[in-house]
């Protein structure tokens, strides 16, 4: 794995940058085409989400888009989806590498992989359809003031199958998901933050700073204790509350024993910053 820097590499469809503070900036990188995903954005995000559930160093990712129209489009109808039903025949490296593996999909869109660090998204603007179930894998969610969501799939004979039937349930009342997901009628960053989606909304011009101001909070707080806390978030959701407890049992009883256990009260007694191993 290389080693995080501040540096930002424009990897064509997807921008990268690993910041000295242990967070990592991901920017879809298509404004000419809504930010859509294609096949190569699709496999650097499976590759950039992989690094960073496996990278010590990197304690908190950033998802954003390029641009101040489009967060995301969803998979690209002219080309993704094609090539995911057989309409289209592989053509370049990208296409065939994608359709060798799959789960490379999923996994670059966040339905089914697990990653027990924080992910914030950073909803830059319209973020319709796979953009709404993108951000719905995310953790903490700040929009800009003019970015709109929802799942219109219904609208064209087709369902959100991204993880929104699944995520939605969870995440906001009964009645505006089951609206969001049947109507498919776009929804407001205000409607959203009012049904509670979205953490923030703030002005397109302080998106990443709040966004950053978020992850830098995060960055500072024991990385083992926030990785176990998301963990046992995930693992008992849906579970009966015995169950949930015994997982909270468990990932409480691994936290307790930890390094940065022992760190954090010292740190606190002797009136000093701590110093997180994550360990």
């Amino acid at each position: 794995m290389s080693t995080p820097s501040n540096d930002a590499i424009e990897d064509d469809h997807l921008l990268v940058e690993r910041r000295p503070d242990g967070v990592l900036v991901l920017t879809m990188n298509r404004p000419e085409a809504r930010n859509a995903l294609s096949p190569q954005m699709i496999l650097k995000l499976c590759e950039a989400w992989h690094e960073f559930a496996e990278t010590k160093e990197l304690r908190v990712a950033i998802l954003t888009g390029a641009g101040d129209l489009d967060f995301c489009a969803g998979g690209d109808l002219k080309i993704t989806m094609p090539l995911m039903t057989g309409a289209r025949q592989p053509q370049d490296e990208w296409d065939h590498a994608l359709m060798a593996d799959p789960r490379k999909f999923t996994d670059g869109i966040l339905r089914g992989y697990d990653i027990y660090k924080p992910i914030i998204a950073a909803v830059n603007g319209n973020a319709l359809g796979g953009g709404t179930e993108m951000m719905n894998a995310c953790d903490l969610r700040v929009a800009s003031d003019n970015a709109v969501f929802g799942t219109p799939e219904v609208k064209v004979g087709l369902i959100p199958g991204g993880g929104s039937i699944t995520r939605l349930p969870r995440q906001i009342p009964y009645a505006k998901m089951m609206e969001m997901l049947m109507v498919g009628r776009p929804f407001s960053a205000q409607e959203c933050l009012d049904m509670g989606l979205l953490n923030y909304v703030v002005p397109r011009s302080e998106l990443m700073s709040k966004a950053l101001e978020l992850a830098e909070l995060l960055a500072a707080n024991g990385p083992y204790a926030v990785s176990k806390v998301k963990e046992g978030v995930i693992r008992s959701s849906g579970l009966s509350l015995d169950e949930g407890l015994a997982i909270e049992n468990e990932v409480s009883a691994a936290v307790m024993s930890s390094k940065d256990a022992r760190e954090g009260p010292r740190a606190f007694k002797e009136k000093r910053k701590p110093v997180f191993k994550g360990e």
